[in-house]
């Protein structure tokens, strides 16, 4: 299933932090990713399958930072205002079309340049789920999606990096060393 909705623009406001991940304003989403970028909260979700597939995301030909790389299954911002549970379930909901339950994992913060067109400058919280139902993308935000095992991952990573945005490849390695055998257990399987 697919369907085309505006859920974002360039002039929504998003949370500037500070280098604790203290809230110290707002500015546009524009301005945040523009020259160096702007310190600014954001979150990237990974929803794993019975199967222990994750759930990967290629990003629209229409995104100006990583357009069509793959990436996690959903990555975005808590607007101004919102609480983060609100932002990773609205935005699950926005992009693929369903919601699940999601687990804190961890926060990190990193600073990545797409050239001269701008930069990811975040301090980017990290959310674990289980989903095993219907996927209804949003192609405005979505050019393509698959479920994919960890092994298979595995080699896509080592054989193309380049094809991976630069956050979800720091983000799989932390999750690879530190966590993914505890979510693997709690399924039952070793993956």
């Amino acid at each position: 299933m697919a369907r085309e909705e505006i859920v974002s623009n360039s002039g929504e406001e998003l949370i500037l932090v500070d280098e604790l991940d203290r809230e110290i304003g707002s500015d546009t989403k524009s301005a945040c990713h523009t020259g160096n970028g702007i310190l600014h909260r954001a979150f990237s979700i990974f929803v794993f399958n019975g199967d222990d597939e994750l759930l990967l995301q290629q990003r629209s030909p229409s995104k100006p930072l990583w357009p069509n790389y793959w990436s996690n299954t959903c990555c975005s911002h808590p607007r101004r205002g919102e609480k983060m549970d609100e932002a990773v379930s609205r935005r699950l909901m926005q992009e693929l079309g369903f919601d699940c339950p999601l687990e804190f994992l961890y926060k990190f913060k990193y600073q990545a340049q797409y050239g001269a067109i701008g930069a990811e400058h975040e301090y980017c919280w990290v959310y674990y789920g289980r989903y095993d139902g219907p996927v209804d993308v949003n192609v405005s935000e979505i050019a393509d999606w698959r479920w994919v095992r960890i092994g298979d991952l595995e080699a896509e990573l080592e054989a193309s990096p380049e094809r991976f945005t630069p956050w979800f490849k720091m983000e799989w390695a932390h999750i690879q060393h530190n966590f993914l055998d505890m979510l693997l257990r709690r399924t039952g399987t070793d993956g």
